[in-house]
């Protein structure tokens, strides 16, 4: 161990560059917003290396701030993230009502109009959706809006 930390010696500040440039390359490659945390703290671990702190203090702090951001920021920074998913159009409609502009049937598309937006609407069911008549937003699969009769 020791012949290992005499050869960091003047390079552990590459190391480190090392060590930050291949967690960023993972987490590019995944999106996992895992390994992002260790490439933060190789970064600052890069600064840390140009002081006189011993090669094996450096790695207990690099594990430390790693594990103290994984568990304190990940879960905040993915609920962030999740909340910005749900809120785009077409999920926000599923469980609404929404008026039939173009009579639906089991066997002909139609059309829905909800928010302003008019959709193509299909039924799963053996039911007529008459224009006019109001439908529940089941689910989306394209563009197409699966409803259901009130």
């Amino acid at each position: 161990m020791d012949g290992i930390i005499t050869v960091l010696g003047n390079n552990l500040p590459w190391v480190w560059v090392a060590i930050t440039v291949i967690c960023i390359v993972i987490e590019a490659m995944t999106f996992a917003l895992t390994t992002i945390w260790f490439a933060i703290s190789a970064f600052v671990m890069v600064f840390l290396a140009f002081t006189p702190i011993p090669f094996p203090v450096q790695l207990l702090i690099f594990v430390a701030l790693s594990m103290i951001l994984l568990i304190f920021t990940r879960p905040v920074l993915q609920k962030k993230l999740n909340q910005k998913k749900i809120a785009t159009n077409y999920e926000r409609i599923i469980g609404q009502i929404a008026v039939v502009t173009k009579k639906i049937t089991a066997l002909d598309k139609g059309a829905i109009k909800i928010n302003g937006m008019e959709w193509t609407a299909a039924i799963k069911e053996d039911n007529v959706l008459e224009e006019g008549s109001k439908c529940v937003i089941e689910e989306i699969a394209g563009v197409t809006a699966f409803v259901k009769k009130i």
